[in-house]
């Protein structure tokens, strides 16, 4: 797909710039669109986006649809921070156009504590936060006694309790569900006598040999590089889409709506789940 303050976790390189080729035609009055769009144009004609995108499997759904954004008159330059924090400062200051590497309760989250007025502009795919394993391979076989561990801030650790609870470990009291965050003093009852340990979730994966399991967003699995069995995981109507995020003045802006719409094509979202292994599903559009 951090701090959750700091959620959709995602490794974001240092400086790199790429670019996904693009020509093509644009809808309505070209004149009409260029007016809208506050980016540059590159040598050929084409609307450069500026984007904060992470690494995977951001940047990969990106690439491989370059085609089609070419086809619409897009070229996406991609600017990596190393910094979630930053990745939204950046186009709130306008020097990005959008990022994509967060769901929308944390930006919510973002927005708040720093006066930023961003907005969620497509949901593009879900990183289904996973109970994983390098001791079992089902989930029946945890027993009491077993040591979980899941990352300890509010908004993952919600989204952990609650693949818990629906694995049939543990209950959680209503005040978690209307709020969408929640902590171990959320838990009501322990249907399986498990010890839930909380920890910050950047230190999950290499601390996973202590663990009888754990609980992890998914794209951390994939830029690790292991393959753990995974016992239980989110659905796809998950309330944590990884989002294409950018300012609410550029809500409407004709090349924003041309991104979001080739994000969210049948042909992207096929690319989504021929090549996760369902660790990466497409997000139910809205």
């Amino acid at each position: 797909m951090k701090n959750f303050k700091t959620l959709t976790r995602s490794l974001l390189a240092t400086v790199l710039v790429a670019s996904l080729g693009i020509t093509g035609t644009a809808c309505g009055s070209a004149k009409a669109d260029e007016a809208h769009a506050k980016t540059k144009k590159d040598a050929d004609g084409n609307v450069v986006l500026k984007g904060v995108v992470a690494l995977t499997p951001h940047q990969e759904i990106l690439d491989f649809a370059k085609d089609d954004l070419k086809k619409e008159g897009i070229v996406i330059s991609i600017l990596n921070d190393g910094s979630d924090e930053l990745g939204n400062e950046r186009v709130a200051k306008g020097e990005a156009d959008f990022n994509y590497f967060q769901h929308e309760p944390y930006l919510e989250s973002v927005n708040d504590q720093n006066g930023y007025n961003l907005i969620n502009a497509g949901d593009i795919h879900v990183e289904p936060i996973s109970l994983y394993s390098d001791k079992y391979k089902d989930v029946k076989e945890i027993k009491d006694g077993d040591v979980i561990a899941i990352p300890n801030d509010g908004t993952n650790e919600y989204r952990a309790l609650s693949v818990l609870e629906d694995a049939g470990f543990i209950t959680l009291d209503d005040s978690a569900k209307q709020a969408l965050d929640a902590s171990v003093n959320n838990v009501k009852e322990y249907l399986k006598k498990i010890k839930i340990v909380e920890i910050d979730a950047a230190q999950i994966i290499p601390t996973r040999d202590d663990y009888d399991a754990y609980i992890t967003n998914t794209n951390r699995i994939l830029e690790a590089k292991i393959t753990p069995d995974r016992l239980a995981q989110e659905s796809a109507k998950s309330p944590y889409a990884n989002i294409i995020t950018v300012r609410e003045e550029d809500k409407d802006n004709p090349y924003i709506k041309k991104l979001v719409k080739v994000l969210q094509s049948e042909k992207v979202r096929k690319f989504i789940e021929d090549n996760y292994d369902g660790a990466v599903i497409p997000a139910a559009v809205k």
